[in-house]
């Protein structure tokens, strides 16, 4: 153990008592030497008279030490106001050796008083600078070496808080203003982005840390592009809402989220529309516990309804969404209920018994490869489902019913689309029966973050080591924020009409190899490829899934237009009236009461729905059923042969 390390595990008592001698030692040096400077002569120094005059000011000048805490200070963590009380106490000490001199009838020239408050200064507080240095430095061996992008006020308070903390220091600052390039910032230089590679060079450096909080999402994407390419770690401080609201502090370390890939700025929601279907009224979620459920749920409560419905066919979910609401201790009642949109008389019951004004329906199972897997319960779940839910609002008298369907209910090549194109369907055809509840549909594509999500996927089969699994090399998808979309969803809701189809504007599509790609770079990874071979994750394309296309569409028509809001556009679709929509269900629910998979599907693809399906019928249990009945006639065939 070091001299240092040894000083640093000493308790504090006996810190503080070394303290207090180095005090006293360095206040004789600087009184022997004022002194000495001004009359020359050691001896005359060291006499009785001039040393007694001293002695009797130093208990003082102690006493005020300590009465200001100066002694209570950590030097480690020595700071301005430390400082400030160094300068007070060597000014009181030089007061008391005034008035001790007087009393003594001892002269005391002015430039000896001058002399010894400088030196005292430099001593004192010299010493507790150059020993919090020495602190710093010996600390900072245990520390990781990071990098700040961002050398504004967000920037400075991180370093300052880095310093005190216990796992990173701060090496140097990186910022794009030229004012700041090649300066020293809380005793940190400032470097050009160019000059990271030399940096990177003559020391090691763990990660960045983006300390640019309120900088705008499209100037972040653009921000970290310029970054990947050092194969670094990229990590972000949280917003500033968030270290204002006290929920978070500046040096509490983020991933870079997702959706700051994206580049795309969020546009504030409009509040009259946020709370036209909402405030002070009964508004009931089916699927409250989803992805999109519970988060329209955050939304919703926020707009002061009189009750909110949270209605759930998961237990669990239920009661997650159920506890995270109430903790919020609104004034808002919170009735959780659980139940099937599948059973029409449960949901009407519950319309019925709390007079429910509007209704979001996110109840359904939108996992592709699942449906696809079990066709029946995709059918009724998705279509007769919404159908339920939506008769049961129409008997109840509910004012708003708003659908939330899919991109991938346009020209649909799996199970799951063609049941929410009919679910859209029904509704419009709904919306043509009726006025009195006014139904619309909201059609958006991926939500990131949510059951199901590649995000999260990606991330954990980084952290294992890869391979990170992509259907396609070309795939393509839409990707919106759950928060945006929910909002979205609210104000869409706000402004249908009846029979509405609206389509969320979801920005650029992206690449989903080139998301993998970044999220590895993103993480200070590599991606190993051929022409990179000792790279750390491989991205491996495992083909596409059941139903799944390469690119989504989120309009059939070419029939859009624009709304009061720049994100919610309005689609013309092709709808039915209701006779041909009730005769349609009649089949499908003959279909699935019989087991009929392969009448189901061509039920769907005789439907104005667009549906093609891609390859064979992929029910799992339509598959089994068929490959026992087909090895049961090989052997009665083999039992036959003589």
């Amino acid at each position: 153990m070091t001299f240092i390390e040894t000083l640093l595990s000493l308790p504090r008592v006996h810190k503080r008592l070394i303290s207090l001698v180095i005090d006293c030692v360095s206040l004789t040096c600087a009184y022997v030497f004022a002194l000495f400077t001004y009359v020359g002569d050691i001896n005359q120094v060291l006499s009785l008279s001039a040393l007694s005059v001293f002695l009797l000011s130093l208990p003082g000048t102690l006493f005020v030490f300590i009465r200001l805490g100066l002694y209570r200070a950590v030097v480690r963590y020595l700071g301005q106001q430390a400082l400030l009380v160094v300068v007070i106490g060597v000014f009181s000490s030089t007061g008391l050796l005034f008035f001790c001199a007087k009393w003594s009838d001892y002269s005391l020239p002015f430039s000896v008083l001058v002399t010894y408050t400088l030196v005292s200064l430099l001593t004192i507080g010299g010493i507790r600078i150059l020993m919090r240095s020495i602190f710093q430095k010996q600390l900072r061996r245990q520390k990781e070496p990071v990098l700040i992008y961002g050398a504004g006020s967000a920037g400075r308070q991180l370093a300052l808080a880095l310093n005190n903390g216990d796992e990173y220091f701060p090496h140097a600052f990186i910022d794009d203003d030229i004012s700041l390039q090649n300066t020293t910032i809380v005793g940190l230089p400032v470097y050009a982005l160019d000059s990271i590679p030399c940096v990177l060079k003559s020391d090691k450096v763990s990660k960045i840390l983006l300390a640019i909080p309120s900088v705008p999402r499209s100037r972040r994407k653009k921000i970290i592009e310029e970054l990947e390419r050092f194969s670094l770690p990229i990590q972000t401080i949280p917003g500033f809402s968030d270290i204002i609201n006290g929920k978070m502090k500046i040096d509490e370390i983020q991933n870079i989220k997702i959706e700051e890939l994206l580049g795309r700025d969020a546009v504030e929601p409009r509040s009259d529309l946020m709370q036209a279907n909402i405030h002070h009224k009964v508004v009931m979620v089916t699927g409250a516990g989803g992805s999109i459920g519970s988060e329209l749920c955050r939304n919703i409560i926020h707009q002061q309804p009189r009750m909110l419905i949270l209605y759930e066919l998961n237990e669990y979910s239920l009661y997650e969404i159920e506890q995270e609401l109430a903790a919020l201790r609104t004034a808002v009642e919170i009735v959780p209920i659980l139940g099937s949109v599948q059973i029409q008389e449960r949901v009407e019951s519950v319309m019925r018994s709390y007079h429910v004004n509007t209704v979001y329906h996110a109840a359904a199972y939108k996992h592709v490869p699942m449906v696809e897997y079990n066709i029946i319960e995709g059918v009724k779940n998705n279509v007769f489902g919404t159908w339920n839910t939506a008769e049961a609002a129409i008997n109840s008298g509910v004012d708003t019913f708003v659908l939330i369907s899919t991109d991938k209910a346009v020209r649909p090549t799996n199970i799951m689309g063609a049941t929410k194109r009919v679910s859209e369907l029904v509704l419009q055809a709904l919306a043509l029966r009726q006025t009195e509840t006014r139904f619309s549909m909201v059609r958006f594509g991926n939500v990131l973050g949510s059951s199901g999500s590649v995000v999260p996927l990606f991330r954990e089969q980084i952290r294992k080591g890869g391979p990170v699994t992509v259907t396609h090399p070309e795939i393509i998808r839409y990707f919106m924020t759950i928060p945006e979309a929910s909002q979205l969803v609210i104000q869409a809701g706000a402004m249908g009409k009846g029979g509405d189809v609206f389509v969320l504007d979801m920005g650029e599509p992206v690449k989903i190899s080139d998301l993998a790609k970044r999220m590895v770079n993103l993480m200070g990874l590599e991606v190993k490829s051929d022409d990179n071979p000792h790279g750390d994750i491989e991205i491996k394309y495992t083909g596409l899934r059941p139903g799944e296309k390469l690119f989504e569409e989120l309009l059939i028509g070419e029939k859009v237009s624009g709304t009061e809001h720049p994100r919610i556009l309005t689609a013309k679709e092709a709808c039915m009236s209701w006779s041909q929509v009730s005769f349609l269900l009649r089949r499908l629910e003959d279909a699935c009461e019989h087991f009929n998979i392969s009448r189901i599907q061509q039920i769907l693809q005789d439907a104005p729905a667009g549906y093609t399906p891609m390859g064979t019928i992929r029910d799992l249990v339509w598959n089994q059923k068929n490959n026992s009945s087909q090895v049961l006639q090989l052997s009665q065939k083999k039992k036959r042969v003589p």
